[in-house]
């Protein structure tokens, strides 16, 4: 099954390095799991989260993303019941 994540990210903000380092953070965590991680530049304002087309998280409605938070949802979507050790630990 296909895995996808993409993360559309604002290129007027500058919002690359952000983008990247989630990028980054996904792929280590999920290495087995995704079969592709995107970056999708984009203009106003867009920091937007998208596993399998569907949106996870937008930062117009939710802030900018913590990792820990991203990587739940992303675990939720493509591994199930998976342990992300000190990542699922509530605060």
């Amino acid at each position: 099954m296909t895995q996808r994540v993409q993360i559309e990210y604002c290129t007027q903000c500058s919002w690359l390095p952000r983008a990247a380092w989630l990028a980054q953070e996904l792929l280590t965590t999920f290495e087995t799991e995704l079969t592709e991680l995107s970056l999708k530049p984009g203009t106003g304002g867009v920091f937007v989260v998208r596993v399998n087309d569907e949106v996870v998280w937008d930062r117009r409605e939710q802030g900018f993303p913590e990792p820990t938070a991203v990587k739940r949802l992303v675990r939720d979507r493509v591994a199930p019941g998976r342990s992300l050790g000190h990542s699922d630990k509530r605060l």
